[in-house]
């Protein structure tokens, strides 16, 4: 089954405060997540910034909603009760709680700017009405961005010319820590040979280890024969370790192929090199920051 959506799980979540007891918040997330039934594998699916689990962010909205309309407190950090506006709801017995119906409260139609509002000045209201939280919804719309971002830096590297693309390899391979100085990593790179090895690079700083490089500029996908001269090259080299890069793919074959033989060879895709130039600001750059806050709760703790 789909993973409850915050609004789904606003009334469960009420329901389990309903004792008028104190609760750890772990604990009621726990109880909702066995009332649900979740599998080992929806709890541990994760939003898609890979930093929340799912399941846990959406009690999380659900409980500051029901925060903000009143019907339950925190009396304690961690902690959770619920208030005699929420035990009044649950008298009434509602076949369900969500944004609609918690909107009848004062504190949480201010929560989400509706009080007082003019057509002048719009309130919030899109975001809180999908079936997401807040959270994933932003999560999403960055994904989004950072896929049409991937695709338009793919398209222009395949525009530029293969010296190019070799210095890009570089600049990117440094910018991840590799080759020491740009002009130390630019001196073993680019070197004219026929040996299947456009470049080598130090893996570090102090050069104990060489890594050496393959860059294909190609729309074809690379096949394992491509992978094979170039471990054939790394053992004339008397090498251990290579990095093939590509703005295509790999074959099924090739990455099989890697995995089984000595040599350490990383196989780099066109997405995947997209990615690491985003992560390391090679060829981007950033238009806006936003930052995501939450409140330190510990600078509030009074000795």
């Amino acid at each position: 089954m789909p993973l409850p959506d915050y609004q789904a799980l606003m009334l469960p979540l009420l329901q389990l405060l309903a004792d008028q007891q104190v609760h750890r918040t772990r604990a009621v997330i726990e109880a909702l997540a066995e009332s649900f039934q979740l599998t080992s594998a929806e709890r541990q699916h994760l939003l898609p910034s890979g930093k929340k689990f799912t399941f846990d962010n959406r009690v999380g909205w659900a409980r500051t909603y029901l925060k903000k309309a009143g019907l339950i407190d925190s009396p304690q950090r961690g902690f959770l009760q619920i208030t005699a506006a929420g035990q009044e709801v649950l008298r009434h017995n509602p076949s369900k709680i969500d944004v609609g119906y918690l909107d009848q409260f004062e504190g949480f139609r201010e929560f989400r700017g509706l009080s007082g509002t003019t057509t002048e000045t719009p309130a919030i209201a899109d975001l809180t009405q999908t079936p997401n939280t807040p959270e994933e919804d932003l999560d999403a719309v960055y994904q989004q961005l950072r896929s049409d971002l991937r695709s338009d830096l793919l398209q222009t590297i395949k525009s530029c010319s293969p010296a190019f693309f070799e210095r890009l390899v570089v600049e990117l391979l440094v910018a991840m820590g590799y080759g020491g100085s740009r002009r130390e990593a630019g001196q073993a790179i680019g070197r004219n040979n026929d040996e299947g090895i456009d470049g080598i690079i130090k893996e570090d700083r102090l050069g104990l280890d060489i890594i050496y490089i393959q860059a294909k500029r190609w729309d074809a996908v690379v096949g394992r024969p491509e992978i094979q001269k170039f471990a054939g090259a790394l053992q004339g080299q008397r090498a251990r370790k290579g990095i093939f890069i590509t703005t295509s793919a790999f074959s099924k074959e090739a990455a099989d192929y890697v995995r089984k033989i000595d040599s350490k060879i990383i196989l780099i895709d066109g997405q995947t090199l997209a990615e690491y130039m985003i992560d390391n600001n090679v060829g981007v750059t950033v238009e806006a920051i936003y930052e995501l806050k939450r409140i330190d709760r510990d600078y509030f703790i009074e000795d």
